[in-house]
Parts: structure tokens; sequence; C-alpha cells
């Protein structure tokens, strides 16, 4: 049953009754609940939590989940794991495919204790769609439980991608960042982002590294990078996105990409590609 009350500070795992839950559809004596979502393009869920983990798969579309603090972007060729009752929000970016498993604590021992964006393989892809084919009561002393521990197996190898974006907790910071985010294409200099906020340069680069982790100019890149993986998961051309985001040349995209991710825009837009 859905409760609802007030939100949890940021950065802490809320409990059960702080928001509400999205409901688990299917047979809870399972290890592993499986779930087939679409969602038209804009949609957006809003920030809610599940008693299991769950691992966000889409085959189709993208996807940009939030949490309190960080925000990734999630490609067709991505997937998110998310633990239980972290509370998290999702918005979708074309027409959405979500492949969702609902994974118990057994099941998801050894699994990261917080989000984390992994690379699917082609074998994943598949494992994970003949799993969300199967019936909410399937087997689990024949072959179908067979293809869920397989499935787990192949999820625990999944290398991480740096595919987030850590967001800080103060207010004037965190407008600061939603800010620059509604308009990545301006180079703005650091010096007015600090006079807005009344504040010296020097004291906006030591907070905002104190709440992040990062530095401020590493942050900005970084969102770059995950708006460009956004819009060239929807097929925008390699040198539109570069000119958009306010970059120099395309190559000069391209090298950022590349040191970022080890791969070419074009190698990944491919990539992508070849998910679906």
């Amino acid at each position: 049953m859905d409760s609802h009350s007030r939100t949890r500070a940021p950065g802490k795992r809320a409990a059960p009754q702080a928001v509400p839950e999205s409901p688990v559809q299917g047979d809870l004596s399972r290890a592993i609940v499986t779930r087939r979502t679409s969602y038209p393009n804009g949609h957006h869920i809003k920030p809610h939590w599940h008693a299991r983990a769950q691992f966000v798969y889409a085959v189709a579309g993208t996807m940009r989940v939030r949490t309190a603090r960080h925000a990734w972007i999630v490609p067709p060729s991505r997937a998110l794991w998310v633990p239980a009752r972290t509370v998290h929000e999702i918005q979708m970016y074309g027409v959405v495919e979500m492949h969702s498993l609902y994974v118990n604590d057994a099941a998801g021992a050894g699994m990261p204790a917080s989000c984390v964006v992994l690379d699917v393989t082609p074998l994943l892809r598949e494992l994970v769609v003949r799993a969300v084919a199967l019936p909410a009561a399937y087997d689990e002393r024949g072959d179908d439980n067979l293809l869920m521990r397989l499935l787990m197996a192949e999820i625990r190898r999944l290398p991480p991608c740096a595919l987030d974006l850590p967001l800080p907790e103060s207010p004037d910071l965190a407008q600061l960042c939603e800010h620059i985010l509604a308009d990545l294409s301006t180079r703005r200099a650091c010096a007015l982002d600090a006079g807005d906020m009344n504040t010296s340069t020097r004291t906006l680069y030591r907070r905002f590294l104190q709440e992040t982790g990062i530095t401020f100019a590493r942050w900005k890149q970084q969102a770059r990078l995950l708006e460009s993986i956004r819009r060239l998961a929807e097929g925008v051309p390699v040198t539109t996105v570069a000119v958009d985001l306010g970059y120099e040349s395309p190559s000069a995209f391209s090298t950022m990409f590349r040191r970022a991710l080890g791969i070419a825009p074009r190698a990944f837009t491919a990539a992508g590609e070849h998910h679906r």
C-alpha cells in the first residue's frame, strides 16, 4: 500500500514511510520479479522507492534517473542498479520500453550498496528479454530458475560506467546547478556564478568540492557529457551535439567523449543501436 509523507533530508535513504512506493507486481514469493512497461516521450515517474532492489533497463529510449544527491543518464546500452528503499524519480526521453527486475536481498547479495550505471552486454540483454517474458509464477525448481541465476551472475560481472552527476545539498548551490543544467550551451565564467551568489570564486570552488566530491569545472564537464549521451541516444548527429553544447569543434567534443568513456561518440551511438 502506498503512503505519503515528507521526504527525508537529501543524501539519506528514506524510511519505508517517507515517500510513496511504486507497487511491484508479480509473485512476490519469487526471488526476482520482472516487469515490462512502455512509457511515452516526456513521461515522468515521481519520487518513489521499492522494498526490493531494482535493475532498471530500457531496450529502447533513454532515461534520466535522479535521487536527492545524484543524477544518471541511462541509454539503451546501459542499465541502473537501484538498491532497495532508495528514493528515485525517472524522466523518459523518447518512447521508453522499460524492463525492470525487482530483486530480493538474497538474490541481490554482493551487489553495490549505492546506485550505479552498468554496461549491458549482448548476453545480458537477451537474458533480460527472456526473463520478462516468463509467467509471474515461473518455475523456481527448473530451467526458469537457471535462467534467473545466470542473469544475476551476468549482472554481477558488469563493469560500472561513470555516467553519474553528483548534486550539492545546499539550496543555493542546487539552484545554481539547475540553472546550468537548463542551458548547457552557455560557457559562463565561474566568476559570474560566484558573483550571482554574492560569494568569491574561491569559496564557490571550496563549497562545491566539499558537497559533491568533484571540482566545479569537472562537474560542468560531466553535466555536458551526460547531456551529450542523452542526445546521441536520441539520434542527434555528433556535430550538432558538439555545437549545441558549446564545444569549439566536433573534434574537441570527440576528444572529451573518448577520454571520459574510452569510446568515440559515433562508436557509442553504434553500440546503442546494436542493443535495440
